[in-house]
């Protein structure tokens, strides 16, 4: 099965190949990179409608010749609600899927401009957010863990971080290479 990565950025790219070995081994991962979508909308003030139809192109491209797709952006997630061939999974879709089965959640981001669009996307009452860098995640968290009932990775960057801690962390390509498991496979 042929599954079409859209990334923005080279640092969502590992984390996406090694969730979908790990969750879902018989996806062939197959990337494609823009690498000036994420800086042409922060020049632009955000995504812009050149900016859209530019990701749903490279979505068209990709059902064309894969067997699903997944976006690796959260900024150009909401592409993914549009109609196509086949399926195409918002980058943490599923992740906040599993978010919201738990009752009080921790977002860890590296970048505060992530964590506020995580946590405006996540519409979770019990959610607390933290800004740290990537080695420090595990430091981060111990506060929280015995107040919160999971961690949410706020950036598929952060995965290859993710912490060892007496509560589930959420990562987005493994919720995501889960999902994907499922609906195509189904």
């Amino acid at each position: 099965m042929r599954i079409a990565l859209i990334s923005a950025t080279t640092a969502a790219i590992e984390p996406a190949v090694s969730a979908l070995a790990e969750e879902f081994p018989e996806a062939d991962p197959w990337n494609i990179l823009d690498d000036k979508l994420l800086p042409d909308a922060e020049k632009s003030g955000g995504v812009t409608p050149s900016l859209e139809a530019r990701m749903r192109r490279l979505i068209s491209y990709a059902a064309d010749n894969a067997d699903a797709v997944l976006l690796t952006c959260s900024m150009y997630g909401f592409v993914a609600a549009a109609e196509f061939p086949v399926a195409v999974l918002a980058p943490d879709a599923a992740a906040f899927e599993e978010a919201l089965a738990y009752q009080r959640i921790l977002v860890v981001a590296s970048l505060e401009s992530a964590l506020r669009d995580t946590m405006a996307r996540l519409d979770h009452p019990d959610a607390v957010g933290v800004v740290t860098v990537p080695a420090r995640i595990r430091e981060a968290c111990l506060p929280y863990v015995s107040s919160v009932d999971a961690v949410l990775l706020a950036q598929y960057s952060l995965t290859p971080c993710a912490p060892a801690l007496d509560v589930p962390v959420i990562s987005g390509p493994r919720s995501a290479a889960a999902k994907l498991r499922s609906v195509v496979t189904a």
